[in-house]
């Protein structure tokens, strides 16, 4: 049929330029018949005026003369089948076939889910094509849609304008408009270099079915270049392209054989089957192959694959297993939560968190799990008004909870920075936490060594001894010569760990000291490290405020032991916190 390939489908009279946030226009001068003089200008602005008329069908609510509804996400939209019909051949066979499900009273009805055979459309995504067919015009993306929550984002490659664009381009691609799916797939291009490799995935599946074979040849170099984890593009992508980047992948590290890594067939074969087993939520048969084959939980990064792929129920139930660290990272810096957070999925996130889970900590390319929830969260979806007795949006609550645990720790930070910048900070969190543990033993060595009995803090990190606060002007990475980078990494993490754990601790037992410390951390501490310098009436007055410093955290401490006296540890109770009292007291 050539009413979709006809010239003036592509047309837009209008001189403005949309090109900045990825809308279009075409602008032409349009010719007579013998192609010799230029249309006067007034019948530009005719056909300018017939655009913006048929454009007051799509929004005038009192102009309603629409002869069918097209339900997108449950939403009807209006439309009238002869323009659809004349614009787009699909649409044309569609309502020449009678497609739609007829009611006695009322338009025919047309669900776009029932109208797809691949992807996805959303509301937004059919009106600007839908907007297109009426008037020749593309118009901006709706930013509620194509964007965002993460204020540090710029938006040109976030997961949510990817999702716009991948359903503009399976629009034009099924509702048979090729210049639009040009102009999209340009778009698309425009992505695939920018984005993080697991944003490309939606653009390469796209790509395939829509048979874009630049766009498509351009995805799939990304992603077999990349570190993606064959289980997920196994998981993600259909399965001749999933064997098509497998295929790549093999030849790549033929041509290079330094860079290929020994692969144990046996091993890969066990760990598969315990992910098999994860898939089937047979949890009692994960536990008997961990017996048999001698594969950890951690070995076969079981619960990043369970947060990934399974029913929240399976992850409860690995986790009370008791085997798998939930701070461990897979190959590309990732942890159980950043996975979890990929998914969005509220459920898992605050068992992870109930488990012990550190919201602070960073993917190699610097992102924490609640930047990861908000780079992939829509402003649509987030600002949704839920009423009563409804449901709220799952993107909100995963945001919602790992804000409120970055501020139950306030030395965890979320940063979307470049990798240097975030080492940066880390050691500047270590030095805070360094100071503010060493000045506690200082202020307070007892009760100090208390919070850290209570962390365990100097058994699983050998926190130092020492009693003086370190100097910013420290070096924190430097270490011995034969230390490599990945054993000084996770050095500093445990030792991160630790003093974090110490800190929370003084906050849970001892809060009226913390927030004496939190002050003097704040507003002292630049003056305190230099007690030696400056003339001697400065000295002497920084000299009289440590000693006030001094006096009220001792106060604070008192009134925080009698509160926990208070608090009803009887003599038949038995707890850390206790015991660690009761060996205070005897030290002194």
């Amino acid at each position: 049929m050539a009413i979709s390939a006809e010239p003036s489908s592509s047309l837009s009279f209008t001189s403005s330029s949309h090109l900045s946030n990825g809308s279009f226009t075409f602008n032409q001068n349009l010719c007579s018949s013998s192609g010799a003089e230029t249309v006067p200008s007034l019948e530009v602005i005719y056909l300018n005026k017939l655009s913006s008329n048929l454009h007051q069908l799509l929004i005038d609510s009192s102009s309603d003369y629409s002869d069918a509804d097209v339900i997108v996400e449950g939403v009807a939209v209006g439309v009238h089948r002869c323009i659809l019909a004349v614009r787009s051949g699909f649409f044309h066979d569609i309502f020449k076939k009678e497609k739609g499900v007829s009611e006695k009273e009322g338009k025919p009805k047309y669900y776009m889910k029932d109208l797809l055979p691949y992807g996805s459309i959303g509301h937004e995504a059919f009106l600007v094509l839908l907007g297109y067919m009426y008037t020749g015009k593309v118009k901006p993306s709706p930013e509620d849609v194509s964007t965002c929550v993460d204020e540090s984002c710029v938006h040109d490659a976030c997961r949510p304008a990817i999702n716009f664009a991948v359903e503009l381009i399976y629009a034009s691609h099924i509702f048979q408009m090729p210049e639009l799916v040009s102009q999209f797939q340009r778009r698309l291009l425009n992505f695939v270099g920018k984005a993080l490799v697991e944003d490309v995935i939606p653009i390469l599946v796209a790509a395939f079915h829509c048979e874009l074979n630049q766009l498509f040849a351009q995805c799939i170099d990304r992603v077999a270049r990349s570190d993606l984890e064959i289980i997920s593009l196994e998981k993600e992508l259909p399965h001749e392209v999933a064997e098509k980047i497998k295929l790549l992948r093999v030849k790549s590290q033929c041509s290079d054989e330094e860079s290929k890594e020994p692969v144990d067939p046996l091993r890969e074969k066990r760990i598969r089957r315990i992910h098999k087993a994860l898939d089937s939520d047979d949890v009692e048969l994960v536990k008997l192959l961990l017996t048999e084959s001698g594969i950890s939980l951690d070995d076969a990064n079981a619960l990043h694959y369970a947060a990934a792929y399974c029913d929240p129920k399976v992850v409860n139930e690995v986790l009370a297993l008791g085997l798998a660290d939930v701070d461990l990272q897979n190959s590309r810096g990732y942890t159980v939560l950043h996975i979890a957070a990929m998914r969005k999925e509220p459920s898992i996130i605050v068992s992870l968190l109930t488990k012990g889970a550190s919201a602070s900590r960073l993917t190699s390319d610097g992102q924490s799990a609640v930047s990861i929830c908000r780079r992939l969260t829509r402003p649509k979806d987030y600002n949704v008004k839920t009423k009563q007795g409804q449901e709220t949006n799952k993107d909100r609550i995963c945001i919602d909870v790992l804000e409120r645990e970055m501020r139950r720790n306030p030395m965890a930070t979320d940063a979307s920075t470049s990798s240097q910048t975030m080492a940066d900070d880390f050691h500047m969190r270590l030095l805070y936490l360094e100071n503010r543990v060493a000045f506690a033993r200082l202020f307070f060595p007892t009760e100090a060594k208390l919070a850290m009995d209570i962390a365990e803090a100097e058994t699983s990190a050998g926190l130092s001894r020492h009693a003086a606060p370190k100097v910013p002007n420290r070096n924190l990475r430097e270490v011995d010569l034969n230390e490599t980078p990945a054993v000084q990494k996770k050095r500093l993490y445990s030792r991160m760990d630790s003093l974090v754990k110490t800190v929370e601790m003084g906050r849970r037992y001892f809060p009226l000291c913390s927030e004496v410390l939190d002050k003097f951390m704040e507003d002292d501490l630049p003056e305190m490290l230099y007690l030696e310098i400056g003339s001697p009436e400065e000295q002497k007055i920084k000299r009289k405020r440590f000693m006030e410093l001094k006096d009220d955290v001792h106060k604070a401490f008192s009134k925080d032991k009698a509160e926990i006296n208070r608090a009803g540890f009887s003599s038949s109770s038995s707890s850390p916190l206790k015991d660690s009292l009761i060996k205070c007291r005897e030290g002194k």
